[in-house]
């Protein structure tokens, strides 16, 4: 292969390498590596062993390492021409857990094609991800366009505690002109994107207490306020008529102008025939660039077998998504604020922080990003990439930003609306994937 591939050159490349690089995300797929789990700890250094074995085959100098007790995660090198810049290909080996098997339409950690895609648990996210930087490795084999630095994490879906740790015990080794954070997706089949926003997050979990033991519905109600319908009435305060978070003094931003078609959103979202969507904006705007506020949790008697009884304390969990160019120290403060201010008849609040992960806005402008907007758009046929936000949120990358202010940090992946990663039946869009390995090869060849 010449020394500057054409795209044709690396598209033959790519279907060259693709086989062996499936057999290989199949083979990680196989590894048990969930994080959350205690018991498949062996499981999650199998996978980074198996990780750190890939990028040595390739050429490349790898080890294992972690902080604070975290999960493992690889960090390797290799070498490009002398003065070419440097690029950080970062993914993360642990998975999610995969729930009831009984929701699963095939063993969620045997990989099975069904049409076009490739299921299991971690096909997708984010073994996916290592599977595309080891094809490009594949690609260049010897001849690369810059230098490569790998960071494979091990505790992503347990939230990344201990990357901060990692990240400044290792900062040298991993500092790069070019950061390419592969755990995003893109905006639809046949449609590529550039991730440039996410919404951070603080969990809660709010208790109120009326009683200091339970005592009968009958003899006391009318008089003594029970906890779940003190709780209830605080929740209610959390929304305005509309559907809007009332919490004062939360950021709210603008979206970037991209239609969300409502039959997709109602196909993609899940909702019931009917339903209203809540709020005010544009359907984007409400997804990415505003704050949102659900109850994940709530701690009740089941209906089965209430008694007559007034429950004397109830708790839920607040997941509170705020948008980007908010603080999550600003926003724990406001919502901190509004309880206090909001439960009603004198109960005691208690209000426990669960964690919190900052909201990220990457300036997607320079020729790093000029680089991959030309690569995408060949790998899709002349299709560019939407500059898309996230609803959801992915802390590291706030420390990526952190710790390298001097990088660019370009945010994609493999994934698509109909991916669901951390569902059950989580599949890779076959067709799909080998774009992002074209995409993933061509930015290479631009940033060399």
């Amino acid at each position: 292969m010449a020394t500057t591939p054409t795209t044709d050159e690396l598209r033959a490349k790519v279907a060259e390498v693709l086989p062996g690089v499936r057999r290989d995300l199949e083979d990680l797929v196989r590894i048990e590596s969930v994080s959350a789990d205690p018991e498949r700890a062996g499981e999650v250094r199998r996978s980074a062993e198996a990780v750190a074995a890939l990028l040595e085959a390739e050429g490349c100098t790898a080890r294992i390492t972690s902080a604070d007790g975290g999960g493992p995660a690889v960090i390797a090198h290799k070498k490009g021409p002398e003065g070419a810049p440097t690029v950080l290909l970062y993914a993360h080996h642990d998975v999610q857990p995969e729930n009831d098997h009984a929701d699963w339409d095939s063993p969620p950690y045997e990989p099975t094609e069904r049409g076009d895609r490739l299921y299991g648990r971690g096909a997708a996210d984010d073994k996916a991800g290592i599977a595309t930087h080891l094809a490009a490795l594949r690609i260049f084999g010897d001849e690369l366009p810059v230098n490569l630095v790998f960071f494979i994490e091990g505790e992503e879906e347990v939230g990344s505690e201990t990357l901060p740790a990692l990240l400044h015990e290792n900062l040298e080794e991993l500092r790069a002109d070019v950061i390419v954070i592969a755990d995003s997706g893109n905006w639809d089949i046949g449609e590529p994107a550039l991730t440039t926003s996410l919404r951070g997050l603080v969990r809660m979990d709010v208790e109120v207490r009326t009683l200091t033991h339970a005592v009968h519905s009958g003899m006391w109600g009318g008089l003594v306020p029970d906890s779940l319908m003190t709780l209830a009435r605080l929740i209610s305060t959390l929304h305005d008529d509309r559907g809007n978070v009332a919490v004062d003094g939360l950021h709210s931003g603008p979206a970037a102008d991209v239609e969300y078609p409502e039959a997709r959103l109602r196909a993609e979202s899940g909702a019931v025939p009917g339903i209203d969507w809540i709020g005010d904006g544009s359907t984007v705007e409400r997804l990415w660039t505003k704050p949102a506020l659900s109850i994940t949790g709530l701690d009740a008697p089941k209906v089965a077998g209430a008694s007559n009884t007034l429950v004397p304390a109830a708790r839920c969990r607040i997941s509170m998504r705020i948008a980007p160019g908010d603080t999550t120290e600003n926003a724990e403060a406001r919502l901190r604020e509004h309880l206090e201010k909001h439960v009603a008849w004198g109960a005691e609040l208690g209000m426990t922080t669960v964690d919190t992960g900052e909201p990220t806005q990457i300036d997607a402008t320079g020729p790093a990003y000029d680089a991959a907007r030309g690569a995408f758009t060949e790998a899709w046929d002349g299709t560019a990439p939407v500059d898309m936000g996230v609803g959801g949120s992915i802390p590291f990358i706030a420390e990526f930003l952190e710790a390298f202010p001097e990088a660019s940090v370009l945010v994609t992946g493999v994934e698509d609306p109909d991916t669901r990663a951390h569902g059950a039946n989580e599949g890779l869009h076959l067709p799909e994937f080998e774009k992002v390995l074209l995409a993933e090869a061509l930015l290479l060849r631009n940033l060399g």
